[in-house]
């Protein structure tokens, strides 16, 4: 049976069927052409979410200290400031074509597109331009609608940004791994060095952790690390930007090598060896009071400090140098200059240590999260200081007993002050002397004459802003101050009777340059007329020449006082030349629940360790100050004479009694008659006393004077 003739429609109805989706293929793309000139025409593109920066903290010199985010690290950088081996290894791994398409590379859609379409994992392919994209307006979304959008937006910033700005655009917001976004922060996260500095292998590691960061840490996984910068090496090889030698030197070198570890990366603290944390959270929490936690955190700003990095080098190595034993106490020390900037501040020994109050700042007392320490005989400066601005002379003598007790106006409880050792200095003492040797019953006595009132004024115009208790016991140092507010209040004295508002923050701008606090000089008060900040600086001068504190000398005019706290809790030496005060505070964070009497067999004063911390400062800073100045020459002491206070019960005990021609001495021993005497006087004059009536005698009362050691103690 013959088979049935071919239909004639049927090519024809093939023929129809090609020619309608040809027609529908036609309009679908003419649409599609016509609704992205419609997009790219009409459709604006989103506003541009801020990007977060990081503050930046630098010292005086600009050297960065530390940074500041909240998790986003970021700072930008202009193009001109990457290395182009920067710039051609990201564009080897990332984009090649970058400069020669409109923002999208159709074989690159096409094949994630296909990918996508037959159910497969979202596929990569997007350009620099597209990635930036994703990064400004989009987020981290994978579904073919945001590569839609992606592609639109891209063609748009290409009609509206040069090729130049947007690769800058794109180096400063990618992110490539620990919390670092663009290649600034990532080159000190990885590397501990400026992007300007890096070199081939470094760029050919960044550019490798761009598609999966965390996946290619060297200090996660070496071995992924290695083959992405190798993969990167080759494309840069391909690409014609390095040669095959370049690229073997390159792979040559093992990643672990030159990829620093979190814990050093300097995307934090700067030298933090060097106790520099203990700073930075000090101006961190001083930025808190003038920005909120948005502009401190995301706001980039760049915060010059007075710090100097040499100096507070020179000032850690001086405290934990010395103090380098394991059961050793804590040190703290401030530095201010002349100009009453902070050039050092050592808070403490180890910031990340694992032991109680390792994040406290001693420095800084109740601001770095802890209190303030009794400074002991070194507040006896400023009793001495209030009596010559209220027109005494320091001629002026007193009985030095070994005990005096003042009796209180309302029948209370005694209130008794005894010298160190209950040494006696005999029946007349003057200030200068009584200062060299720190006695503690002449300064009692001294402290009622003129009254504790004028002494807390005087205290606080000097920069002593703790509080002060209003009794006989200030002149003993009682009431607890910081070791920043000491050296602030002796630079008073430094400069000449001028108080200097101690300041940390220079200048404080944004990214761009803006000024936000400019540097301006610091808030001066006059305490003291020049001619009577002389009289006291020559006091203190023989503190260090032959008083108990001696071993601060370091071969330049300087003045100082120690200070000793009751039982050893605490040892002080301040001390300053006329460029640079200095406060040198020793002790357990514990308190007086811990105390220093067998430090390395021996008991802590203040002019043993503190005394020997200080010179070693001072002597290094010396090295690379050639001038620290001179004090002024006295040769006269006018003033009124100061009475003894009437109602003071002196006890004489002769038992220590140093020479009078020599109050320190110890080498001639007393008789035995000398031994055997002690003499009580009732002492009653018609001088008025300016003092208010004292206020029970806190125990501390009785604390060791200086002076009555020899001359290395107390």
């Amino acid at each position: 049976m013959p088979s049935p003739p071919l239909s004639p429609r049927k090519p024809q109805r093939w023929a129809w069927r090609y020619r309608r989706l040809l027609f529908l293929t036609t309009l679908l793309t003419f649409t599609a052409l016509s609704g992205t000139a419609f997009v790219l025409v009409r459709v604006p593109l989103p506003p541009e979410a801020p990007q977060a920066q990081t503050t930046l903290i630098t010292d005086a010199n600009g050297v960065r200290l530390a940074s500041l985010d909240s998790g986003e690290n970021r700072v930008l950088v202009d193009l001109s400031e990457v290395p182009k081996v920067v710039v051609d290894a990201v564009l080897a791994a990332e984009d090649k074509a970058f400069f020669d398409h409109g923002g999208l590379d159709p074989f690159g859609i096409a094949r994630a597109t296909w990918a996508d379409v037959r159910g497969r994992s979202l596929q990569g392919g997007s350009t620099i331009t597209q990635q930036y994209v994703k990064n400004v307006y989009l987020g981290r979304e994978r579904t073919v609608w945001r590569k839609f959008k992606e592609a639109i937006l891209a063609m748009k910033i290409e009609r509206k940004l040069g090729k130049y700005e947007i690769l800058e655009r794109y180096l400063n917001t990618i992110y490539l791994g620990r919390g670092a976004y663009g290649v600034q922060a990532a080159a000190r996260a990885y590397f501990g060095k400026d992007v300007s500095e890096l070199g081939l292998r470094e760029a050919a590691y960044l550019a490798g952790l761009i598609r999966s960061p965390e996946a290619a840490d060297a200090t996660r996984s070496a071995k992924v690390a290695t083959a992405r910068r190798d993969r990167t090496l080759v494309a840069m090889q391909r690409a014609g930007s390095i040669t095959a030698a370049q690229r073997a030197a390159a792979a040559a070198q093992p990643v672990s090598s030159y990829v620093v570890s979190k814990a050093n990366s300097e995307s934090t603290f700067a030298m933090p060896d060097k106790g520099t944390q203990y700073f930075v959270e000090y101006i961190r929490r001083q930025l808190l009071t003038r920005y909120d936690e948005t502009a401190l955190y995301r706001g980039g700003l760049r915060v010059k400090t007075t710090l100097d990095l040499r100096t507070q080098a020179q000032a850690y190595d001086a405290v934990y140098g010395f103090l380098d034993r394991p059961d050793d106490p804590a040190g703290a020390l401030v530095a201010i200059d002349d100009r009453g900037h902070v050039k050092a501040m050592v808070g403490g020994r180890d910031w990340d240590a694992q032991v109680p109050y390792a994040k406290v700042n001693l420095a800084v007392g109740r601001e770095g999260g802890g209190t303030g320490r009794q400074p002991g005989s070194t507040f006896k400066p400023f009793v001495l200081a209030a009596a010559v601005r209220d027109g005494y002379t320091v001629k002026s003598s007193f009985p030095g007993p070994a005990e005096a007790i003042f009796p209180r106006a309302d029948e209370g409880k005694d209130y008794p002050v005894k010298n160190f050792e209950d040494a006696d200095f005999g029946s007349s003492v003057d200030l200068i002397e009584a200062t060299r040797n720190s006695v503690n019953t002449v300064y009692a006595q001294l402290i009622k004459s003129v009254g504790p009132d004028s002494v807390i004024r005087l205290a606080r115009a000097s920069g002593i802003s703790s509080p002060l208790v209003q009794n006989i016991s200030l002149a003993l140092g009682t009431s607890e101050v910081s070791v920043l507010e000491m050296a602030s209040a002796y630079s008073t004295f430094a400069n000449r009777g001028v108080h200097l508002e101690p300041n940390v923050i220079l200048e404080v701008t944004t990214a761009d340059g803006r000024v936000l606090e400019p540097a301006r000089p610091p808030a001066r008060t006059k305490v003291l007329e020049p001619a009577q900040a002389d009289v006291v600086n020559f006091c203190l001068q023989q503190v260090v020449r032959g008083g108990s504190g001696t071993r601060a000398a370091f071969g330049r005019p300087v003045a100082g006082k120690t200070g000793t706290t009751q039982d050893f809790g605490d040892a002080w030496f301040v001390g300053y030349t006329p460029k640079l005060t200095t406060a040198v505070w020793m002790g357990f964070p514990e308190g007086i629940e811990k105390k220093m009497d067998n430090v390395r067999g021996q008991e802590v004063r203040g002019g043993s360790f503190p005394a020997a911390i200080f010179k070693r400062f001072m002597q290094a800073v010396a090295k690379t100050s050639p001038d620290s100045g001179s004090f002024p020459t006295v040769t006269s002491f006018p003033g009124t004479v100061l009475r003894v206070p009437d109602r003071v019960i002196l006890s004489t005990t002769t038992t220590t009694s140093p020479s009078a021609a020599s109050p320190t001495s110890r080498s001639a021993p007393p008789s035995r008659a000398e031994r055997s005497t002690t003499m009580t006087t009732a002492v009653s004059t018609t001088t008025p006393t300016t003092g208010v009536p004292p206020s029970p005698a806190p125990a501390a009362v009785a604390t060791p004077g200086d002076a009555q050691s020899p001359p290395q103690g107390g």
